[in-house]
């Protein structure tokens, strides 16, 4: 059952399910620097979506951690793909300020391209290795924040793909929201 928050005039939601099979105007890959398509999300989306993906990513090159590029988003139901690529865990230097630059990132584009639904993974949990709960809380912070300026988002989706991560998400919103004056979803903090 998803779990909905109203934050100003945008909806943040949480759901179990398949990112592929998400309505949005963009979908957010946890993608990896070199743009070619892996395993998990990255894989799902590219074998999803279709060739096209993969070509327009071989023209734009490589992106960096804590960065994220646009493309179509080719059989899938949304007008764009953004490839995230978050930190590996224990590799890169600072993995807190380059996973909350993935999503702020993502967020900014969705403003600049003026979307109105985004839908994110929980990026960097999986092959990359970043704890669930750090990351959830990191993501979390990051998009509440967010909504709290004005925005183009009216929805914003976290499509958590298994219960465990799903479960994590729920309860970490809800501490946020439970204890506005220690934490602020607005804090920049993580």
């Amino acid at each position: 059952m998803p779990h909905r928050i109203r934050v100003r005039g945008s909806t943040l939601t949480l759901i179990q399910g398949n990112i592929v099979e998400m309505h949005a105007d963009a979908i957010v890959n946890a993608a990896n620097e070199a743009l070619v398509g892996g395993g998990g999300v990255d894989g799902a989306i590219h074998e999803a979506g279709g060739p096209r993906i993969l070509e327009e990513c071989r023209t734009l090159g490589a992106c960096r951690p804590g960065s994220a590029v646009v493309t179509t988003a080719g059989n899938l139901a949304a007008q764009y793909i953004l490839h995230a690529v978050g930190p590996a865990y224990g590799y890169h230097e600072l993995p807190a300020d380059l996973l909350r630059s993935a999503y702020q990132t993502c967020l900014d584009l969705a403003e600049q391209y003026q979307l109105a639904s985004i839908a994110f993974p929980s990026l960097s949990t999986g092959a990359f290795g970043y704890p669930l709960n750090e990351a959830a809380t990191i993501a979390l912070r990051t998009i509440l924040a967010h909504l709290t300026h004005p925005t183009s988002l009216k929805q914003v989706t976290m499509v958590l793909f298994d219960r465990t991560a799903y479960q994590v998400h729920v309860r970490e919103l809800e501490r946020l929201l439970s204890r506005p004056e220690a934490e602020p979803p607005n804090s920049p903090a993580g």
